[in-house]
């Protein structure tokens, strides 16, 4: 899987993505499309009980979508991201065993999105969280919106989304956003460590546990993702969108029409 940008490993009953997009270990068609296609490879092995996702290198877990792919304010190719991220952590979200986010630094846009689409969250102690988007004229599309006020409450989802608010990992321990802070370099141990724990258990009854468990969310959650998804097409009918693309990739502060 290396040309897409992903490594995927099977160590015993366990499986390890990593997210290999130097330097920043960005999403693109290709490693989203990927991420869909190896959770279900995964769900169809039944060797696998457990999934860890971290990304490569010391500094980044990933920093979301690459933006250089929204300089043009191509609403297709809006359309189409929007829908690879939403394919991405939904298959994520659904995979039959319990899935850990090693995030190893910088989780930002989709990289928290991927994390947040996780069972559960380890995050090493120099991590830093957030949800950036709206300060380049765009809205987190992977689920963000959605995923992000049930894990943290909605006061915490609104500074951290409306606000721009970036989350180190002391305060995401404290606000619910992760539920284990690891030393610099151990996230990716701590997280095999916990999912080690999960061979114990019977595949089946997690699987059953887990359907039981998300089914206390609201009903009509996939009708709110996708609208997540339009609303995110639509921006790209604004003048901010284009604005606050092409400040990002210029290096220079957005000015804004809203508009």
């Amino acid at each position: 899987m290396s040309e897409t940008f992903l490594k995927l490993e099977k160590l015993g009953h366990t499986a390890l993505i990593t997210i290999d997009n130097p330097p920043a270990n960005t999403w693109n068609a290709a490693n989203l499309a990927a991420l869909a296609a190896a959770v279900a490879q995964l769900n169809a092995d039944k060797s696998i009980y457990s999934l860890v996702v971290t990304g490569q290198g010391e500094k980044f877990f990933s920093a979301g979508a690459d933006l250089k792919l929204f300089a043009g304010g191509d609403k297709a190719v809006a359309r189409d991201m929007a829908r690879k991220f939403g394919e991405a952590f939904e298959a994520l979200a659904r995979f039959r065993g319990v899935s850990i986010a090693a995030i190893n630094g910088y989780a930002l846009g989709g990289g928290l999105e991927c994390a947040l689409a996780c069972d559960i969250r380890i995050a090493e102690a120099q991590a830093v969280m957030g949800l950036p988007e709206a300060a380049v004229g765009l809205l987190p599309c992977g689920g963000g919106t959605q995923n992000l006020p049930r894990q943290v409450g909605e006061a915490w989802a609104k500074r951290i989304i409306l606000c721009g608010e970036r989350i180190d990992a002391a305060t995401a321990l404290r606000i619910g956003l992760v539920e284990e802070v690891a030393p610099g370099g151990l996230a990716r141990a701590r997280a095999l460590a916990l999912a080690q724990n999960v061979a114990k258990q019977s595949p089946s009854s997690i699987a059953s546990c887990k359907q039981l468990i998300d089914s206390a969310r609201s009903r009509d959650l996939p009708d709110r993702l996708a609208a997540e998804r339009r609303h995110f097409v639509d921006l790209f009918d604004t003048q901010d969108q284009k604005e606050g693309v092409a400040a990002f990739l210029e290096k220079r502060g957005p000015v804004w029409k809203n508009g």
